[in-house]
């Protein structure tokens, strides 16, 4: 018969340690949970420090996305013909060139100063489901006037900026089917906006800008 080595009573952890060990396990879970898991999952950043590494915005994405999804469900945007949607954005599309002639009369009158007058048109299709981020390359104070408009469905957006280790959040939308405005920069770095398409076909999105900007970056 087989007889096990009995182990040494002082090799075996005591009570305190075993205590000591647990709650250290406990801590470590709790820090990886408010630094990482919920910036990650949530957007949920007490301590900021997944805004630094960057785990902030994957969750607030995510939490953005769930809400989508869940608002575009609740709404039932099937009930929407795709022939009601073309309707209200060839409204829009009609009413683009006496909207940009004000856009542009009002720059060429001075009113924002020195850079103005870069004009630039941005038009892009969007599948169902699909999103798509344009930004202004923008310093600190400058003011850029837009027009923006969705043919074949309403859309989300989010415009935003980020850059200059600053984030900031505009204005957020949802099924809304254009937009017209001026965007000006909080701070040096990129503004502009996000779309995303939840509708069941394709949609076409015109942007069309004015102001003081350098660049315009698009990302997919």
């Amino acid at each position: 018969m087989y007889n096990a080595n009995k182990p040494n009573p002082d090799d075996l952890p005591s009570s305190a340690q075993l205590i000591r060990s647990t709650i250290i396990a406990v801590l470590a879970a709790i820090v990886i949970l408010i630094t990482i898991i919920l910036p990650a999952e949530y957007g949920i950043d007490p301590t900021r420090i997944g805004r630094l590494i960057g785990l902030a915005e994957m969750g607030e994405i995510k939490t953005q996305l769930a809400e989508e999804a869940e608002e575009d469900r609740l709404r039932g945007l099937q009930n929407q013909t795709p022939a009601n949607a073309e309707d209200k954005s060839s409204s829009w599309f009609d009413r683009l060139p006496s909207l940009f002639i004000s856009t542009a009369h009002a720059h060429g009158s001075g009113g924002h100063g020195p850079g103005t007058g870069v004009n630039d048109e941005v038009v892009f299709t969007l599948e169902p489901g699909q999103g798509i981020e344009i930004k202004l390359v923008m310093l600190e104070g400058a003011v850029a006037d837009f027009i923006w408009f969705a043919e074949g469905g309403k859309v989300n957006f989010d415009l935003h900026g980020d850059g200059s280790g600053q984030k900031i959040s505009y204005e957020k939308g949802r099924s809304v089917e254009g937009q017209k405005g001026t965007l000006t920069a909080a701070f040096t770095g990129n503004h502009g906006w996000f779309w995303r398409n939840r509708n069941s076909q394709p949609v076409t999105i015109t942007l069309v800008v004015s102001g003081e900007f350098s660049e315009i970056k698009r990302f997919d």
